[in-house]
């Protein structure tokens, strides 16, 4: 999913920071800004189109078991097609690692429970411990959009106290906004989970892993995915996530409801659902509800509900159809005024 710095073309550069370290540039001539860090709140990296100074942010947050670093490729060309675009800003993506992935395992401090209030939580003081503006958009996929979901409920309630600014635009991508039961899913993620409890702490090798699920009759994109998440530990390998707190996380998912959200959405904010058209999520009676919300009259005081279908696509998005998921998200984005 994502490449070493030293992979990267020449017109890419990846900035680093790191707490009283100066910053190092890899690259003289480059596009894009990246940058990573890890503080007492959440990882992130930095995406940036050009050196000029931003003025508009988008968070991107990950789904279950992922991390920041499967957005790169994604919001590399999403960065570039919003900087070619007429009238557009100077966008800067912020791609997170949530509670219990990616670095921020590393992260001490962010203590139970492992939910999507937390996990949300974990965005706002991220924001203030840096001093940031409030992002513009945020972009969660499946879990990520959950979170994302409670983030902005958050923000509309004042629950991050007065110097919070609502984001304008959030983009749901497959990710079913009410209780998803067991009935309603192929036990896909749970069949995932029940495995990588089954496995030692320590793995002999990506490879290995990848083999491993195949032979246990996952699909080899599956297996693969799973195989992005290790790191490195001595001669052996390691997940990239905290399955105990991850698999806490997937509960709250699971049972996180924000069908209320939808139905009244604040004033200022577009909430742009987008449905995989090849994803095994969506039930009937879900898809009739967001047809209802996103063609329904609203007040002068709400916010709009606007769904969109991503064809030939499934359940990972920026994997299986990316150019049309560009196609879908490019004219739609949010121009700041």
């Amino acid at each position: 999913m994502g490449r070493s710095p030293s992979s990267f073309p020449r017109r890419f550069r990846v900035l680093f920071s790191f707490p009283s370290f100066p910053s190092f540039l890899l690259n003289s001539t480059p596009e894009f800004l990246g940058g990573s860090r890890s503080l007492s709140t959440l990882s992130y990296e930095e995406i940036r189109a050009s050196e000029r100074p931003f003025d508009s942010s988008v968070f991107v947050l990950h789904g279950l078991l992922g991390s920041g670093r499967n957005w790169r490729t994604f919001s590399r060309k999403l960065a570039s097609e919003l900087q070619n675009t007429s009238n557009s800003n100077e966008w800067r993506m912020v791609l997170l690692d949530l509670r219990n992935h990616g670095k921020s395992t590393e992260v001490k401090g962010l203590d139970p429970p492992h939910d999507m209030e937390n996990s949300a939580r974990d965005i706002a003081n991220l924001v203030k411990s840096h001093g940031w503006k409030w992002p513009d958009v945020v972009i969660g996929h499946s879990m990520g959009g959950k979170v994302g979901l409670d983030f902005v409920a958050s923000c509309a309630r004042g629950d991050y106290r007065e110097s919070v600014v609502l984001p304008k635009q959030l983009w749901v991508l497959d990710s079913v906004p009410g209780t998803v039961s067991s009935e309603e899913s192929d036990g896909e993620v749970e069949k995932v989970l029940h495995t990588l409890c089954t496995l030692p702490a320590s793995l002999p090798s990506r490879k290995w892993v990848v083999d491993h699920m195949i032979e246990l009759g996952f699909s080899k994109s599956l297996s693969d995915w799973i195989g992005s998440n290790l790191k490195k530990s001595g001669d052996c390998v390691t997940w990239a996530f905290d399955l105990q707190a991850a698999i806490a996380m997937f509960n709250s998912y699971r049972e996180a409801d924000y069908w209320r959200l939808l139905e009244h959405p604040p004033f200022g904010l577009e909430i742009a659902v987008v449905r995989a058209e090849k994803s095994d999520r969506w039930s009937r009676h879900v898809l009739e509800k967001l047809e209802y919300l996103s063609a329904k009259e609203r007040k002068a005081e709400e916010g709009k509900v606007t769904l969109h279908v991503l064809p030939n696509s499934g359940h990972w998005v920026h994997v299986d159809n990316p150019t049309g998921l560009l196609e879908i998200m490019v004219p739609n984005f949010i121009a700041k005024t």
